[in-house]
């Protein structure tokens, strides 16, 4: 039984995941350096919020369909 269920949890683990991730951390570094820079680029900032928020959802989606 419990032999199953980590099967199935590891058939819904795709590699590319890990570059999700990855991605996630790189845009939060990227938008707490240009929010702490002295002179803010304001369209920048934006950007790489919303870029953000769209790839925190997805790695939401995504551990969320690892523990379904």
């Amino acid at each position: 039984m419990i032999a199953e269920a980590a099967a199935s949890a590891v058939s819904k683990f795709n590699t590319f995941d890990i570059f999700m991730v990855l991605f996630t951390v790189l845009i939060l570094i990227g938008t707490v350096r240009l929010i702490t820079q002295p002179v803010k680029n304001k369209f920048a900032i934006g950007f790489s919020i919303v870029c953000l928020l769209v790839f925190l959802a997805s790695d939401f989606a995504m551990v969320q369909n690892w523990m379904s």
